[in-house]
């Protein structure tokens, strides 16, 4: 589908007839995933998240409304859409359903082009919301992570961190002497240099967990979970080592005839907040400054 992820449907429903016509209507544009009662509903949405359930009010075991309920209950199923189809024609089974939190309800028998259009509908809004939600946490100018969603993910790395006793460290990047380059070659010019930064942090923060986020203005960071002080170092001059292969000529640089960058890190230390431990990263970006930029600066441990 031309390069676009397949969009999941489950269809779950006690009635095999209806499992398998329904199956091999959508089959053909989406992944189908199968249950054949609620129990298996659930087990099957919190495993494979679906973006859309085809769900029957009426199965044996827990009806669809009871399902339903458990699937908003619970936060990792919680925002999956979901289209009701019942043999239940009442207009307050309906509304109930709506009530409920489904997004449609579709009455037996079914209709192939109606099903089919409400289907197509439904998942072209999980489209939409899902960009909308990519695009408030990606940086505009970068497309690295932007700030709200570096703050996100500090915040849940840190109580990971605290719960499990894994390591966390971080580390806040400049960009030396961006104002003179911005002066000197024109914003336009500005920009470039950022973008190439910043695909060079990306690059680095390949490891499982691993962010790179532009924090504001030329200021980046690196958040780097389940990654001891020695490794973190060594992701930063990585970084510093594809800024050196780039060569980027800064003809107004204090440091260098190129483009460099200034670094400071920090590994949370037992009781420190994640404010704590950003301060440190802060204040050891500081003194790499104060020592004449072009090098990283790493609290002691």
């Amino acid at each position: 589908m031309n390069g676009v992820e397949t969009q999941k449907v489950l269809i779950a429903d006690d009635d095999p007839i209806n499992r398998q016509v329904l199956a091999e209507l959508l089959k053909p544009e989406y992944t189908v995933l199968l249950a054949k009662n609620g129990e298996q509903a659930l087990e099957r949405a919190a495993r494979h998240t679906p973006d859309l359930i085809l769900l029957d009010v009426m199965m044996p075991d827990l009806d669809g409304f009871e399902v339903l309920r458990r699937l908003r209950a619970d936060p990792v199923t919680a925002g999956i859409a979901i289209i009701f189809i019942s043999g239940l024609d009442r207009p307050e089974d309906e509304a109930n359903g709506l009530k409920m939190g489904a997004a449609d309800y579709i009455a037996k028998p079914f209709n192939a082009t109606v099903v089919m259009a409400r289907v197509a509908l439904h998942l072209q809004v999980v489209r939409q919301q899902r960009l909308l939600e990519h695009l408030a946490h990606v940086d505009a100018l970068t497309g690295l992570a932007n700030r709200r969603r570096f703050d996100e993910s500090l915040a849940a790395e840190w109580q990971r961190a605290r719960d499990s006793g894994t390591p966390l460290s971080l580390a806040l990047v400049d960009v030396d002497s961006f104002k003179q380059y911005n002066d000197h070659y024109g914003h336009p010019a500005g920009d470039r240099a950022l973008r190439a930064v910043a695909r060079a942090a990306a690059a680095v923060a390949h490891r499982p967990g691993h962010l790179a986020a532009r924090y504001g203005g030329e200021e980046l960071v690196l958040l780097m979970p389940d990654t001891d002080a020695a490794l973190a170092r060594q992701v930063v001059r990585e970084l510093t080592d594809a800024l050196a292969e780039l060569a980027i000529p800064h003809a107004a640089a204090v440091a260098a005839p190129v483009l460099t960058i200034s670094a400071g890190g920090a590994t949370l230390q037992p009781g420190e907040t994640a404010s704590d431990l950003f301060a440190a990263a802060d204040a050891h970006l500081y003194r790499a400054k104060q020592a004449g930029r072009n090098r990283a600066e790493w609290r002691a441990q």
